[in-house]
């Protein structure tokens, strides 16, 4: 075997999970070697260019750029040429023809703005965000010290059994929804605050604000007060930084490297990739459990089987991509609007859209224009059976929904000078999003795909299943949207970089010659 296709690890997609575990490796000396199938990383959460213009294939708002905080620190550390903004309003909410609120990353500014709408349960509104504000204290501190994220050591479950009286808030909250909790405080019926929670949730834990784990719910609230960010040039250009810190560390990034096999052979795993075979003592899949049950062999299906009936719960996206005539006085930064037309009704299938605008002259070949990201949910299980036609049928219904959800609730921002389409199939064939299943792991046989989000956090024990999940096999780890805590760009970040850290305790004393050099900048 030629040394140069032997590693410590070999890391299989390069979307942020995958990044995370493969600097991780890096830094703690592994010679790893990340493999994407695309010509760019970022996987879902990436930026693509069309015809000149730059847009967001997923993810467009954003934390963990803060210094001390994960992507700030590998800013940082290795001076990456990355801008980022810090946005003071970062969403607004447009829900029907009435309801408008306003996120702040000041928390006191946002819950007094609240109880100055017309009809405000004032003191109640102020009790329940007092809660909502221990509950995220609480659970953001774990993303600042992520050795208290799973997988749980020894020395990690003693911390937490010292934290155990900081913990006592959650206890009441275990296995109920957030509805309930609104219910409680007599804030369910006020519709303002519900429009706001079922938006809220829709994108950060995939499910309403009735149907939510309300702990989860809770954390996920706070988002918008933990510095929500714009990285300038679009997330594809952290992507990309991270990458070259990968080979500062001595790591190899092989893109355009779709791998179609994982096998055992002895103590270490190949690899192969076009045509080329890698050996490795440990392999990272940053990729869906359905995708890893078809590619690895020599492992039962059925042990990705759980994992992957937990994301076929979970939601396909519509979007349009947009280059926009900017309205008169229109301002010069990057704009979210989170727009409802029927507050009534799900929040997905174009009723509701997430809009994200660049800021001016960002990522346009014609700088009077700005470029869009607008997407929405789409419930797979409803396109499961149909035939090609008639699904492209239902996605094209649920654009022109889009389109019409946009024109009435943003009417300032409907002059399109350009616009392209994607679908549940464009996720699945431009990312990997298969659904394709082999036997054993998918219940109905179907292929569709484009599963993008995550696993809704649905009220119950079940949300905390994943705490406490197990490697499919030995030197084989999970990462991803669908692994916890895989709810957003930096948690999936911070799932690799745990399971890197697994890795690196387990295979320390059998590292290929030749260790990664210090850390340079790049």
């Amino acid at each position: 075997m030629n040394t140069s296709t032997t590693f410590d690890a070999i890391v299989v997609g390069g979307g942020f999970g995958g990044i995370g575990a493969a600097l991780q490796l890096a830094e703690g000396g592994a010679r790893v070697a990340l493999l994407e199938r695309l010509g760019y990383l970022g996987g879902s959460a990436c930026t693509f260019e069309h015809a000149g213009d730059h847009f967001e294939g997923g993810a467009t708002l954003f934390a963990g750029l803060g210094p001390g905080e994960l992507f700030g620190r590998w800013i940082a550390r290795y001076g990456l040429p990355v801008t980022v903004s810090f946005l003071e309003r970062p969403v607004e909410l447009r829900a029907g023809a009435e309801h408008v609120v306003t996120a702040h990353r000041d928390r006191q500014r946002f819950v007094a703005e609240l109880c100055q709408l017309p009809g405000a349960p004032v003191a109640a509104v102020q009790r329940f965000f007092a809660l909502q504000e221990r509950v995220a204290a609480l659970l953001w501190s774990l993303f600042d010290e992520p050795a208290l994220l799973p997988p749980l050591t020894p020395s990690s479950l003693l911390r937490h059994l010292a934290r155990l009286p900081r913990y006592a808030p959650l206890a009441p909250l275990v296995g109920r929804s957030l509805g309930s909790v609104l219910e409680r405080y007599g804030l369910l019926g006020w519709s303002p605050l519900r429009a706001w929670f079922d938006a809220q949730c829709q994108i950060t834990v995939q499910c309403s604000a009735r149907e939510a784990e309300a702990a989860f719910a809770l954390a996920a609230l706070d988002y918008h007060h933990r510095g929500a960010a714009h990285v300038h040039g679009g997330i594809g250009h952290l992507a990309e930084g991270l990458g070259r810190a990968i080979a500062a560390c001595g790591g190899i990034v092989q893109k355009r490297s779709a791998v179609t096999r994982v096998e055992r052979d002895g103590d270490h795993w190949l690899v192969t990739a076009r045509g080329t075979t890698y050996r490795a003592r440990s392999v990272v899949l940053n990729v869906l459990p359905q995708v890893a049950a078809r590619i690895v062999r020599g492992v039962p299906a059925e042990r990705f089987a759980s994992a992957a009936a937990r994301v076929r719960e979970g939601w396909g996206a519509a979007a349009l991509f947009r280059t926009l005539v900017p309205p008169p006085g229109a301002p010069e930064g990057p704009l979210h609007l989170e727009l409802v037309d029927d507050p009534n009704a799900p929040f997905l299938a174009g009723n509701h859209v997430f809009l994200s605008i660049g800021a001016a002259g960002e990522g346009v070949a014609d700088p009077s224009l700005r470029r869009a990201t607008a997407s929405t949910h789409i419930d797979l299980a409803a396109l499961r059976g149909l035939d090609e036609a008639a699904q492209r049928a239902a996605v094209e219904a649920v654009q022109a929904r889009m389109r019409s959800t946009l024109a009435r609730r943003a009417p300032e921002w409907a002059q399109v000078a350009r616009e392209l389409t994607a679908s549940p199939r464009t996720y699945a064939r431009w990312v990997g999003r298969t659904y394709e299943e082999p036997a054993g792991v998918s219940q109905d046989g179907g292929q569709l795909g484009g599963w993008v989000g995550g696993v809704p956090r649905r009220a119950g024990l079940r949300a905390y299943r994943d705490l406490f999940a197990r490697p499919p096999a030995k030197g084989l780890a999970l990462v991803g949207d669908s692994a916890f805590p895989g709810q957003s760009v930096l948690a999936t970040a911070l799932g690799g970089v745990r399971a890197a850290e697994a890795l690196l305790r387990a295979a320390a004393p059998r590292r290929v010659r030749g260790a990664a050099p210090a850390p340079r900048p790049v």
